[in-house]
C-alpha cells in the first residue's frame, strides 16, 4: 500500500514522540512492503511564531490532501496568555473543522502490569476496556453568539451550547456501530435534566437505537457517569458525548491507564483523512530531555493504520508490540520506569512481529 502522511509535530515534546510514532510506521512499512510518505509542516505555536497564525491555509489544504495525519502536541508557557488574539490551540480547532472531523475515538485499557502506576485501586481496573467518542464539531466550543460585554456596568461573558439534530445522530450511530463490534452496549452521556441540547441527544440516541437492535443503550447524566468512571469504570463499553463533557470525561478516563501519556485518540470523519494524535500536552517542562513517554503517540500510530489505511493486521502487531515492550519492562518515568523515550520506542519497534 501506498500512503501519504502529514506530521505535525507542534509544540514542547510533540516533535519527539511523533518522531517515534514514524519509526513505528517506517518499521512496519518495511516489514509489510508499504510505502508511506511523509511530509512535515507546522501548527500551533511554533506556526504561530513562523507566520503568525496557528494553522496556515496552506498546511490545511495539505492535511485535507493526504491519507492521514499524525499530530504531536500543541501549546506552551511561550503562547500562554488567556488574552492573546492568537492562539496554539486554534490551530487544533482550525484543522478538525476543516477535515470535518466530528468524532473523537479514545480507547482506554489499562495494562495489567502497570495496575500500580494508576492511583486508581487495581481491583476497581480489572476488566476495564472502554472506548469513549466525544462530539467534537458542536456544543460549546463552537456555538455562536459568545462573546464579553458590560450590562448595567457590570461585566459579561457568555458563550453557547448549540447543535444540531444532524451533528447528534452521526456520531450516536458511529458509536453503535463501533459497539456491535465489541461488547454491545453504548452509554450515551447527557445533562437532560438541565440543558435542552442534552434533551435533544437523549431524544435522538433513543431514536438511532432502534436501528440497532443487538446493542444496549444505557442513558446517564454526566455527572454520575464522571463517578462511575472512578468507582466502576469495568461497567462501561462505550461511552458517547458531546464536545466539552467529552473533554473532561476523556481527561480523567486516562487516570484509570496511570499516564495520560499511555493513550492514544483518532479523530475521524465522514470521508478524508483522520487525525491521530496522543492525548497529552506539549509537556514544555520535559521538553527536549528525551525523557517523553511515546506510547500515546505509537498506539495513535496504530489507530491511523487501523481507521484511515485499513490495515488492522498491522494495527494490532503495533498494539501487541507496545504491550510486550511494557511487559518487559521499557517504561519511561511517568509509569514508574527510568527508560527514554529512544529506549521504549526501540523496544516496541523491536517488538513488531506478524503471525
Amino acid at each position: 500500500m501506498k500512503a501519504a502522511i502529514i506530521l505535525l509535530p507542534g509544540d514542547g515534546i510533540g516533535p519527539e514522540v511523533t518522531g517515534a510514532a514514524r519509526s513505528v510506521l517506517d518499521r512496519v512499512a518495511q516489514m509489510r512492503g508499504h510505502e508511506f510518505s511523509f511530509t512535515t509542516h507546522r501548527i500551533g505555536g511554533c506556526s504561530i511564531d513562523a507566520s503568525g497564525v496557528a494553522l496556515t491555509k496552506e498546511v490545511l489544504e495539505s492535511c485535507a490532501r493526504a491519507d492521514a495525519v499524525l499530530l504531536g502536541a500543541v501549546g506552551g508557557p511561550k503562547w500562554d496568555n488567556p488574552g492573546a488574539a492568537v492562539r496554539p490551540e486554534q490551530g487544533l480547532l482550525a484543522l478538525r473543522k476543516g477535515l470535518g472531523l466530528y468524532a473523537n475515538l479514545r480507547p482506554v485499557r489499562p495494562h495489567a502490569r502497570l495496575l500500580d502506576a494508576s492511583p486508581i485501586k487495581p481491583d476497581h481496573l480489572k476488566g476495564v476496556d472502554l472506548l469513549v467518542l466525544r462530539e467534537l464539531t458542536g456544543g460549546l466550543y463552537f456555538g455562536m453568539p459568545r462573546g464579553r460585554d458590560e450590562v448595567d456596568g457590570r461585566l459579561r461573558a457568555f458563550d453557547t451550547m448549540e447543535y444540531y439534530e444532524y451533528e447528534i445522530r452521526r456520531i450516536l450511530v458511529l458509536a453503535f456501530r463501533l459497539a456491535g463490534g465489541r461488547r454491545k452496549k453504548v452509554t450515551s452521556v447527557d445533562k437532560a435534566n438541565i440543558l435542552e441540547t442534552s434533551r435533544l441527544w437523549r431524544a435522538t440516541a433513543a431514536d438511532v437505537a432502534r436501528d440497532f437492535p443487538g446493542v444496549t443503550l444505557e442513558n446517564m447524566l454526566v455527572d454520575t457517569a464522571a463517578m462511575r468512571l472512578i468507582a466502576q469504570p469495568a461497567g462501561f463499553d462505550v461511552l458517547v458525548t458531546e464536545n466539552m463533557f467529552g473533554d473532561i470525561l476523556t481527561d480523567e478516563a486516562s487516570v484509570l491507564a496511570g499516564s495520560m501519556g499511555l493513550l492514544p485518540s483518532a479523530s475521524i470523519g465522514e470521508s478524508g483523512p483522520g487525525l491521530y494524535e496522543p492525548i497529552h500536552g506539549s509537556a514544555p517542562d520535559i521538553a527536549g530531555k528525551g525523557i517523553a513517554n511515546p506510547v500515546g503517540a505509537i498506539l495513535s500510530a496504530a489507530l491511523l493504520l487501523r481507521h484511515s489505511l485499513g490495515l488492522e493486521a498491522e494495527a494490532q502487531a503495533v498494539e501487541r508490540a507496545v504491550d510486550r515492550a511494557i511487559a518487559d519492562g521499557f517504561r519511561t518515568a511517568d509509569i514508574r520506569g527510568s527508560g527514554s523515550t529512544e529506549a521504549v520506542t526501540g523496544g516496541v519497534v523491536e517488538r513488531i512481529t506478524f503471525i
